[in-house]
């Protein structure tokens, strides 16, 4: 009886602590994301300073030059 008790008291605990931290969790990830400053890059900007609506694309160009290390030890 005291084995089956003791179990029982157990997992109530444990969903409980689960239930509890999660929505602790929850609430200050929320107050995390609305309180964070965001840092735009001057890119985002307009001429007044404004926030570009239109997407803007980054594309990257690799260097066609760069060789492997393997060709160098020949």
């Amino acid at each position: 009886m005291e084995q089956a008790f003791i179990l029982t008291i157990s997992i109530m605990m444990t969903l409980l602590f689960f239930v509890v931290g999660g929505i602790v969790g929850w609430i200050a990830y929320r107050t995390f994301l609305e309180n964070q400053p965001i840092n735009l890059h001057p890119e985002f900007f307009d001429n007044d300073g404004n926030i570009i609506p239109d997407e803007v694309i980054a594309v990257r160009f690799e260097n066609e030059n760069d060789y492997d290390k393997h060709e160098d030890d020949d």
